[in-house]
């Protein structure tokens, strides 16, 4: 036997990597797993968990003022809503100002978006007016717009004077506060969506307008066959979050009109924050926070099944 086959022969065989760093080798299902726990933890932390224990004291009767420990009354809280007329109205508020605020929002939010995509020369100043108003924040937008709307010395009504209109009390009447509120919403939204459509925008290919350009199409044409459909998926998208957002409606009225006159223009939202803010009465409001978060999961599930269906 030669010198070189004794040597192999004596040397111990290969027994691959160590014992311990075998747990390394997961498959894909597994690696999955590890890489998305992390976040699936803190998402647990910081959602989950508060949501669930929204819903457990929602069934218990726990006002800080009456110095009582609280209380299981099971769906009594939910019970009181029914004969409750201001959740009602606030819950109406809330509806219609997400009916006219999400569309308005998504009408003006595409003009600005479609506006922002021009072939400018300088470009960064229009897309620069859409981040103002965006990264505005809502409380004082809200104080802006109250002074804008105000009777007496706000620039809205110096315009309409100026123009032979005369002048809106615009925060003692229920319908032109409701309204000035609507306006300043949309103002403040439509820079999101315009962010949001205006970056769809970015990803429909140029040559398919050349050849609807060589085909004869119009504008218009190609505005309805070509970047409309291909903007649904960023629509759609845009109009998740700013429906969210607008059924969780805040700031915006309580800066300008604190829910008046009366409670004409108090959103859902407000009406939490009395309840468990001022009231303390946090087993009645976690019960109306409860039923907001059920809405606003409702309106995602509809979307996103709308989504669904069109795949």
């Amino acid at each position: 036997m030669s010198t070189t086959s004794t040597l192999n022969a004596a040397r111990p065989a290969d027994r691959g990597p160590p014992a311990w760093t075998r747990w390394l080798d997961l498959g894909d299902r597994a690696l999955a797993v590890v890489l998305l726990a992390p976040a699936a933890i803190l998402l647990a932390l910081i959602i989950v968990y508060p949501v669930l224990r929204l819903g457990y004291t929602s069934f218990f009767s726990l006002s800080l003022t009456s110095g009582l420990p609280a209380e299981f009354v099971g769906l009594e809280n939910y019970a009181l809503m029914i004969d409750d007329p201001v959740f009602w109205e606030t819950t109406w508020n809330t509806v219609l100002i997400t009916l006219i605020t999400v569309p308005g929002a998504l009408l003006v939010g595409l003009a600005l978006a479609l506006l922002a995509n021009l072939p400018f020369g300088v470009q960064w100043p229009v897309r620069l007016s859409l981040l103002i108003p965006w990264a505005l924040p809502l409380s004082f937008a809200g104080l802006i717009f109250a002074w804008f709307f105000h009777s007496e010395y706000g620039v809205v009504n110096d315009v309409l004077m100026r123009l032979g209109f005369p002048g809106i009390i615009w925060f003692n009447s229920p319908n032109w506060a409701f309204a000035a509120i609507c306006l300043t919403i949309i103002w403040k939204t439509s820079s999101f969506m315009a962010l949001i459509i205006l970056a769809g925008l970015q990803t429909i290919p140029r040559s398919l307008y050349e050849a609807a350009d060589v085909d004869g199409a119009g504008r218009i044409r190609q505005f309805f066959e070509i970047t409309l459909p291909l903007l649904k998926p960023s629509i759609v998208v845009a109009l998740i979050f700013r429906t969210i957002t607008a059924l969780q409606t805040f700031d915006i009225p309580y800066m300008m009109t604190g829910g008046g006159p009366g409670t004409s223009t108090a959103t859902l939202a407000m009406y939490i924050h009395q309840n468990t803010v001022s009231f303390l009465d946090l087993g009645y409001g976690s019960a109306l926070a409860v039923v907001m978060f059920a809405l606003s999961m409702c309106v995602t599930a509809v979307y996103l099944r709308a989504i669904r269906t069109k795949e």
